[in-house]
């Protein structure tokens, strides 16, 4: 699969999700700007045959590189940032769940979905926007999991995909600032993030980021019921120059632990 390929089906997979986006991007584009892809991000397990080491050959495949790891203590996350083969791709964030490190109730939960996977479906970049691997958990076992990590009650029911894509404040030629950006995305009905700040770092950290509360779209449960759930939110991002006058590649911690919030149901 060619890269332009891969980006195409993801980008279609992401907006059937997150109508938001869509939305956004047209606006931004009636105004004359360009809408580029800072980066895209995805979630996983550390279980089974969909953790990071699983996944990331199908990144390296596509022509990204390793840059740097990423550890989020209290969302029990390690994650991943990879740089693309050109500047006119976006960059990918890669972060999964240390599933051990939940009680064991929600251990055995995630266990029951994960080991329903077929690793032979596990053979492609189309694995980025496959969605869920496994049935629909329960309810009562989603707000199980929800009460401990709303990461893991999210990729329960979601799947693999990519939970947000970015738009590259930096390429915008009128809409330069990201509180320019939040104020269009407010115009237009939609929420802003404000966990941490509606801006999360500066340019002191070289980066500046902020994005949208996650779309919400009914799903059906393994026991029937029907229910409301977030899916997936818009990204902004804005970039600056190191000392040796490069564009800074990497990603913000602090910032990005903000910026998981954007799924959190109870938010």
């Amino acid at each position: 699969m060619n890269i332009k390929d891969f980006y195409s089906a993801l980008w279609q997979d992401y907006v059937n999700m997150t109508p938001q986006a869509e939305t956004i991007a047209n606006a931004l584009r009636q105004r004359g700007e360009e809408v580029l892809n800072d980066h895209v991000a995805f979630r996983t397990f550390n279980i089974g045959p969909i953790t990071i080491k699983d996944l990331e050959p199908y990144l390296l495949e596509l022509g990204y590189t390793r840059y740097e790891p990423y550890h989020f203590a209290a969302k029990k996350l390690d994650a991943y940032g990879y740089t693309p083969p050109s500047k006119d791709l976006p960059r990918v964030f890669l972060s999964e769940l240390r599933v051990e490190e939940l009680s064991d109730t929600a251990q055995k939960i995630v266990h029951d979905l994960v080991v329903q996977i077929d690793a032979k479906e596990v053979n492609d970049p189309s694995i980025f926007w496959r969605g869920r691997l496994w049935r629909a958990p329960s309810y009562e076992d989603y707000l199980t999991l929800a009460e401990e990590s709303e990461y893991a009650a999210w990729l329960s029911i979601i799947g693999l995909r990519a939970n947000h894509f970015t738009i590259n404040v930096n390429a915008l030629m009128q809409t330069t600032e990201v509180a320019q950006v939040n104020d269009l995305v407010e115009e237009l009905g939609f929420q802003i993030n404000e966990s941490g700040g509606r801006i999360k770092g500066s340019p002191s950290v070289l980066l500046e980021q902020s994005s949208t509360m996650a779309s919400k779209q009914e799903f059906e449960f393994s026991d029937g019921q029907k229910h409301e759930v977030t899916t997936c939110y818009y990204e902004f991002a804005k970039r600056y120059f190191d000392e040796t006058g490069e564009l800074y590649q990497g990603f913000v911690a602090a910032s990005a632990d903000k910026i998981f919030e954007s799924t959190d149901m109870k938010k």
